[in-house]
């Protein structure tokens, strides 16, 4: 059975790989963009500026009036910042929350009634190995990453009484325009210049189109995870983001083994 798929930022990157992926084996492909002109090559594009809960509502109900149901909702739209903490301005964090994280409840919070209803559904959202492992230089994006992986964990729960899937992707470096056009820098301070945080400013800068990645392999992998029966609630995607990640993972229990004992003695003395 075809699905009907609603993407977001499916002009560029991975929104549009994965809607070029579901729309040549036959699914709808609602892609929406805040320029719909960007999304040429869909028959069912939408204006759609993720920071505008009005375009949100609008775009959710015009995809479900259009084709009756939505199978699978693609948060896809987002972007990066490079700066360290101190670097980074409130304008600049807002600005970044605003669709990295506040966008993605946006479109949830809207489309959750018709999956609700359908009694069926598949939510994916576009994290990062970011979301997992903070890099420094990388504060404001790791802030908007780690937070929508707790959104979705905890909507996982809420959402599984109506049959309704969520899936976050945890992609590592892959050749599309994140390191390029839609990486913002905040003005750098010459105290970070030869830090860790100074070091990642000039690497994204030098691996835009050098990336060692596919896109089109990560959409045909999130295809096969909306396919299956019982997805995962996380999929690293790339071999850099399964080793980081795994790396993380190994730490945080070697740290809660060496300070174990102190940690769990708060209770009352009886």
């Amino acid at each position: 059975m075809s699905k009907v798929w609603f993407i977001t930022g499916a002009s560029a990157g991975f929104g549009r790989a994965i809607a070029e992926a579901a729309q040549a084996r036959g699914d709808t492909v609602v892609a929406t963009a805040r320029d719909p002109l960007s999304a040429a090559g869909f028959p069912h594009a939408l204006r759609l500026d993720v920071t505008d809960g009005a375009q949100v509502d609008a775009a959710v109900a015009a995809a479900v009036a259009a084709h009756g149901r939505i199978d699978v909702v693609v948060n896809n739209a987002g972007h990066g910042l490079v700066g360290a903490v101190e670097e980074v301005s409130d304008a600049e964090l807002r600005a970044l929350l605003e669709v990295n994280l506040l966008g993605v409840w946006r479109v949830t919070r809207a489309v959750l009634p018709h999956l609700r209803h359908q009694g069926s559904g598949h939510i994916i959202a576009l994290s990062s190995v970011g979301g997992i492992v903070g890099n420094p230089g990388h504060a404001a994006y790791a802030t908007s990453k780690f937070a929508l992986e707790g959104m979705s964990e905890a909507l996982a729960g809420e959402v599984a009484p109506w049959g309704v899937r969520v899936t976050v992707v945890e992609p590592g470096p892959f050749r599309t325009e994140f390191a390029g056009r839609s990486l913002g820098m905040s003005a750098p301070l010459d105290a970070y210049s030869d830090t860790a945080a100074g070091t990642l400013r000039r690497r994204f800068r030098d691996q835009d189109g050098r990336q060692p990645n596919d896109p089109a392999k990560a959409a045909a992998a999130i295809l096969r995870v909306v396919d299956h029966p019982a997805p995962p609630l996380r999929l690293p995607l790339g071999p850099e983001a399964v080793h980081r990640i795994r790396g993380k993972l190994h730490r945080q229990l070697v740290e809660i083994d060496e300070w174990e004992a102190l940690a769990v003695d708060t209770r009352f003395a009886e």
